[in-house]
């Protein structure tokens, strides 16, 4: 996280700006709420020197351990925040992972080819990336959460389904 460059959108660095001032404040809060409640920063990226001073940016910050009943476990931060959450086993990691009311994209890293599928299939999110994260595929992919991370699907087949009902029709000939 150290080496993370947030700066102007077009540098195209590693991270930019947050959206708005309302999102700006957002973030802040949950990471001087973090603060306050004696979280530690592990790691914490930096400001490019073309950045405005009146830019949105909100430096890239991984935190941790954080306990899981703690909101920056259980609640969607949309901004360069990463809380790392300590699990002893693999049903402890989903039970960790699962237990929030939202379920929008989980990342998974482990080489164990069996429990890439094994865990991906348990996970309770709209979407798992197996040892990569990101802004995941074209427009084929649905995209979409569980539980309060939405209703329904983006982009794809799965997208068109939204608007439409299947009709069957049998007509005999005989």
């Amino acid at each position: 996280m150290n080496a993370v460059l947030i700066g102007p959108p077009t540098a195209d660095l590693d991270c930019g700006p947050v959206i708005s001032k309302v999102q700006f404040d957002r973030v802040r809060g949950f990471l001087d709420r973090a603060e306050k409640d004696g979280i530690d920063i592990i790691g914490r990226g930096h400001l490019d020197s073309r950045s405005s001073k009146d830019g949105f940016y909100v430096l890239p910050t991984l935190l941790g351990p954080v306990p899981i009943d703690h909101e920056l476990a259980q609640e969607e931060v949309f901004g360069p925040v990463l809380a790392v959450i300590p699990f002893d086993d693999e049903n402890d990691a989903i039970r960790i992972a699962n237990g929030t009311a939202y379920g929008l994209i989980a990342g998974l890293w482990t080489e164990n080819g069996g429990r890439q599928m094994r865990v991906a299939k348990r996970l309770r999110v709209g979407q798992v990336y197996i040892n990569g994260y990101g802004a995941g595929g074209g427009i084929e992919l649905p995209f979409g959460g569980f539980k309060r991370s939405g209703h329904g699907r983006e982009k794809g087949f799965e997208a068109m389904r939204e608007y439409t009902v299947a009709k069957t029709i049998v007509q005999y000939h005989g």
